[in-house]
């Protein structure tokens, strides 16, 4: 009992632990969404209710008008975080998703007519507070976290991601079974359970602190001391004399989003780095694979029931595995997770379409369909496992360090924006692509990994081990030299985590440290 107490004693008293907590929390709601809807895509009078066929693509368009709310709420709450504050922004991003939330619980609650018009709704609303979290979220977890911890902080709040998709399909699977796919009851319920989320949040905002890095850029300079304090203790003071330095040399300083679109203008190259992060994070597949994963399973000939308890066995792997992403992405770095994790998507996709081509003609080539369906299982669950680790968090992160203070909420919101437009389109196409493509889906995406991975090759820089002032800096040196190629930039010294000599050697990451002394 003593060491709970002396647990929870800390905690109380432990700013960025609250912090990391409640930014965690916060993401879950999006990991919630798509396991949610994995199954209630699938119930008879859910299906009933909206007016709509299994197969209608109205399905994919009801799952898919969330991510442009997620667009339209990124600009909106990113504009909201950098004139009234990352607290508040907060706060009222929570409560748009709520209220969205509750929409979608209501529609066709003891009536017809109307029923899919205000699902529609309720999908848009929700969309807007969530997207504004996902824009909100990773700029104020990264500001008032140390530069050697920003990548574990944001990829255990991505864990957490995970841990809310694999709890509203646990939850989905169990009302499924618990009162049958023709209950309204076996949808309704996921729906309004995510509401646990913003009441718990909404609740505990008030106790974190707001970011001293806002606070300095309003020049509230006593309550950015403060703010400061609070988190860092003894080190407040020192790191408050960096920012006002920092400040200072931006003072004034102030971009558009037409501005950060422009070509020539300083903003553009991160912009466009932040904008095939995430386009290529789309292209992994992966909001198909999440949203969509039952369907996934049944291309390799399993039956639905079998197919959702493997969704359920994929999540549940993919939420441990995600251990791994926070234990290297600030070890190995961004640029190589994300590099050697699209080529194990792009092997795992191909061996996917090898076994369930098998799967799908077994019985003309004579062949049992199980093994082929258990390696298939096995790859998807290895490409799963690998898109955690590499894509998932790192796409979120690279914004919020590329960006100096006065365009980081842009930066950050234009990521979301290019996310939001991006998933609605592969939402919507996905089942489109399964009507017609069948397993030959899995072809596609190994098409599309092995060109993420490419452009992440040439065209992505290593931000992890730096400040956010270095990272600005290749920009800059990329500038003179002509090119955006990684390579040829200052040396090809953004190709890996920085080593700074023994001098430095404790903000250098160990396993970076073991790397660059192996032959």
């Amino acid at each position: 009992m003593s060491f709970i107490s002396t647990r929870f004693k800390s905690f109380y008293n432990d700013k960025t632990q609250q912090v990391v907590l409640f930014s965690s929390t916060a993401i879950a709601l999006y990991g919630y969404d798509q396991g949610m809807m994995s199954l209630i895509n699938t119930n008879y009078n859910y299906l009933h209710t909206m007016g709509i066929a299994a197969e209608s693509p109205i399905v994919g368009i009801i799952v898919s008008v969330y991510y442009l709310g997620c667009a339209v709420g990124a600009v909106f709450f990113s504009w909201w975080a950098d004139k009234f504050g990352r607290k508040k922004a907060i706060f009222f991003c929570l409560a748009t998703a709520s209220l969205g939330n509750l929409i979608m619980f209501i529609a066709g609650l003891g009536y017809s007519p109307g029923a899919r018009s205000v699902m529609l709704l309720g999908r848009v609303v929700m969309g807007l507070g969530v997207g504004g979290v996902d824009s909100v979220i990773p700029i104020y977890s990264s500001e008032l976290t140390e530069t050697e911890a920003r990548g574990k902080a944001l990829a255990q709040e991505f864990q957490s991601n995970i841990f809310g998709l694999l709890m509203a399909f646990g939850i989905n699977i169990g009302v499924t079974r618990g009162l049958g796919k023709g209950n309204q009851w076996a949808w309704r319920l996921p729906i309004i359970i995510m509401q646990v989320y913003p009441i718990l949040l909404l609740s505990f905002v008030n106790r974190l602190p707001e970011s001293a890095r806002w606070f300095v850029r309003k020049d509230r300079k006593e309550d950015a001391k403060k703010a400061l304090q609070d988190v860092f203790g003894e080190e407040g003071q020192n790191k408050y004399d960096e920012l006002i330095g920092i400040n200072e040399d931006e003072d004034g300083q102030h971009v558009t989003y037409l501005e950060m679109m422009t070509p020539g203008h300083p903003q553009f190259h991160p912009t466009m780095v932040t904008i095939m992060g995430q386009i290529n994070q789309a292209l992994t597949g992966y909001g198909a694979v999440s949203v969509y994963g039952p369907q996934i399973f049944e291309l390799l000939s399993f039956s639905p029931i079998l197919a959702e308890y493997l969704t359920l066995g994929n999540y549940t792997s993919y939420f441990v595995l995600m251990s791994f992403a926070w234990l290297l992405i600030d070890a190995l770095g961004r640029r190589k997770l994300l590099v050697e994790s699209s080529g194990i998507l792009t092997a795992c996709f191909l061996l996917l379409t090898l076994f369930a081509g098998l799967t799908s003609h077994s019985d003309q080539l004579h062949i049992p369909a199980l093994g082929p369906a258990i390696a298939g299982t096995v790859s998807l669950f290895v490409a799963t496992g690998a898109f955690g680790i590499g894509w998932l968090t790192t796409v979120w992160l690279i914004p919020t360090e590329v960006y100096p203070t006065y365009a980081r909420a842009r930066g950050t919101a234009i990521s979301v924006i290019v996310w939001g437009i991006a998933n609605f389109g592969i939402t919507l196409l996905t089942p489109i692509m399964f009507n017609n493509l069948k397993y030959y889906i899995f072809l596609v995406f190994a098409a599309t990994n092995a060109i993420a991975g490419t452009w992440t090759y040439f065209y992505l820089p290593e931000t992890g081990g730096r400040t956010f002032e270095e990272n600005q800096e290749f920009f800059e040196v990329a500038k003179e030299a002509g090119s955006w190629q990684v390579r040829k930039v200052k040396g090809g010294a953004y190709k890996k985590m920085p080593y700074k000599g023994e001098a430095d050697a404790e903000r250098v990451p160990l396993l970076s440290r073991i790397e660059d002394q192996l032959p």
